[in-house]
């Protein structure tokens, strides 16, 4: 009877075990997942999805993988996720910050995208509840010369304030543009920081608006209290160009000498030559021969 209960107890450690020396095997994932962070404009954005390869399937057909008019995960396993930082604009639509996942129905010419606000589901909800769409929209399916093989999600094509998030399978690429509302941010920015300014924040605000093609009186404003804090060549540079902006030709170029001889102490050759070309440009004098 003891005999029958040790060799009971042996046999299930040895089963045990052997569980696991199996638990501990690990194989490739036939679609591995990524995770991918971003800033588009002043927004974070994070996209996590599983990458399906084409294995020499047809993908995108009426008989596909992925058949034409029919809801897809837009990747593998779990549901494909974006999140955002803060509110953005996607095609027209507000979103708003947080995390969504991103279903959509490819089509011959045309692909829907939704963002559904239930991040849970693995896969396409079996319910599906309009009531969690954050958006819906349209966007036109184009394609590429070479076949892409695995699935990828790649953002591209960055401006100052937004970027293109596109999804490229087979020979099929779909895609949204994202918006951030950088100018918003920056100028709630500026306000803050102008109540208790340093000589950075000033500069960082007139840049601000003379790239942007704000008010320039503002910015001149703002980069002569820069250089009345503390005098520096770049800053000198930026408000001889403020100034040659507004149309004040005399000034930029007295401006200009000024941050030359600045520059020259600093050993920075190229802010030397930049305001020289200005200073050409400015008074309609060809520069000397080999000077830039």
């Amino acid at each position: 009877m003891k005999k029958g209960i040790i060799y009971t107890f042996l046999s299930l450690c040895l089963l045990a075990s052997s569980f696991s020396l199996n638990a501990q095997i690990k194989t490739p994932q036939p679609s591995p997942t990524i995770k991918m962070e971003t800033t588009i404009g002043l927004t974070d954005v994070m996209i996590e999805y599983s990458r399906p390869s084409m294995k020499e399937r047809t993908i995108f057909a009426a008989d596909g993988l992925v058949p034409f008019g029919e809801t897809w995960r837009t990747g593998a396993n779990a549901s494909t996720k974006i999140s955002f930082s803060s509110d953005v604009m996607i095609e027209g639509k507000e979103i708003k910050a947080g995390k969504y996942a991103i279903y959509t129905v490819p089509g011959k010419s045309s692909w829907e995208i939704i963002l559904y606000k239930n991040t849970t589901h693995w896969g396409v909800p079996r319910e599906w509840v309009a009531a969690e769409e954050a958006a819906r929209f349209s966007v036109p399916a184009k394609t590429s010369a070479n076949a892409v093989e695995t699935f990828t999600i790649m953002p591209m094509n960055y401006t100052i304030n937004s970027a293109q998030v596109v999804m490229m399978w087979d020979k099929t690429m779909a895609g949204f543009t994202v918006k951030s509302d950088v100018d918003k941010s920056v100028m709630k920015d500026i306000d803050v920081a102008m109540a208790g300014t340093s000589r950075g924040d000033y500069y960082t605000a007139a840049r601000y608006f003379y790239d942007n093609d704000k008010d320039m009186t503002k910015a001149l404003e703002w980069i002569k209290m820069a250089n009345k804090k503390e005098p520096k060549f770049w800053q000198l540079r930026l408000q001889s160009l403020i100034e040659a902006k507004m149309g004040d030709k005399k000034s930029a170029i007295a401006t200009a000498n000024k941050s030359i001889e600045m520059a020259k102490t600093a050993g920075n050759m190229d802010y030397v030559r930049m305001n020289e070309k200005s200073i050409a440009e400015w008074s309609g004098k060809a520069m000397m021969n080999g000077s830039k």
